[in-house]
């Protein structure tokens, strides 16, 4: 092979890596992220020990090992008037982790009689660290940082709860 005719296939071979290379570079595609929406499932009361009412909100219901173990993870930000519930079959001691959630939450444990039995507040975004129950709960209720204070809820005090649809 001459040398003209190998600068000539050298020329063709690196022009086709580049071509290849650039088609290569334009077929990537965006990753869009994925966004989890609120899905209004039930509506909460929660209400002083003297029964009078604090709190209407909407509630999302995590019932099933899935719902359960995802919770509110990968959210970017939940409503002032929603929250999510997640019920157990029994009441025991129980413990949540922020891993993989992105707002703060207060996290509210609750008794198989509907009463707020303990509190995690202000549980701060991707803590791997343990937030137990301090007595057997049935129920757990997240709702935004700050909001147990703001309301003024105490142990003692309560929640009635319906499903919708």
């Amino acid at each position: 092979m001459t040398l003209r005719a190998f600068k000539t296939v050298a020329m063709l071979t690196l022009g086709a890596c580049c071509v290849q290379f650039q088609s290569c570079k334009e077929e990537q595609k965006t990753i869009e992220p994925v966004v989890i929406e609120f899905k209004k499932e039930g509506e909460l009361v929660l209400k002083k020990a003297n029964d009078s009412i604090v709190k209407h909100l909407d509630i999302e219901i995590a019932d099933d090992d899935y719902q359960t173990q995802t919770g509110l993870m990968y959210r970017d930000q939940m409503d002032q008037n929603h929250g999510m519930l997640f019920v157990f079959p029994e009441a025991d001691y129980h413990s949540f982790y922020m891993k993989n959630t992105k707002i703060a939450l207060d996290i509210i444990y609750i008794d198989a009689d509907k009463n707020i039995v303990s509190f995690q507040k202000n549980a701060q975004p991707f803590s791997e660290a343990s937030l137990p129950s301090n007595v057997p709960a049935k129920y757990v209720l997240e709702i935004n940082a700050g909001l147990a204070d703001e309301w003024q809820l105490e142990i003692g005090d309560k929640i009635e709860y319906q499903r919708v649809n």
